[in-house]
């Protein structure tokens, strides 16, 4: 199973970003989607689900700024990031839960520059 995570970047604060996590090995239409994300120093937190129904929820400080998405079609779950703070900055993991099974991609880095 890998979870391939991509989109991330340097941006500008007040800018855009779309992360992709895109599945093999599973077919993510029966698992919980998440988006974590680690800043310098800090521990992993997380920033946004979607379940298979598709209801989202969201850490309170992107809500409003950030929109979790997924294609089962596509195996893939997507974080449209607007409105970026440098407090964004960090490293963002998507993850696929189903029962007791859990998978993490590698991560993709995100720089919101000031």
């Amino acid at each position: 199973v890998q979870l391939q995570a991509s989109g991330g970047g340097l941006v500008q604060a007040g800018g855009s970003l779309r992360l992709s996590c895109s599945a093999t090995g599973i077919s993510i239409n029966e698992y919980t989607m998440r988006w974590h994300r680690q800043a310098p120093g800090k521990q992993r937190e997380l920033v946004a689900s979607i379940t298979k129904e598709k209801i989202q929820s969201y850490a309170g400080g992107v809500e409003g700024r950030f929109t979790i998405s997924r294609d089962n079609a596509e195996n893939s779950v997507y974080l449209q990031m607007n409105s970026l703070k440098p407090e964004d900055t960090g490293v963002y993991y998507c993850d696929a839960q189903r029962l007791f099974y859990r998978y993490w991609g590698q991560g993709t880095q995100v720089t919101v520059s000031s």
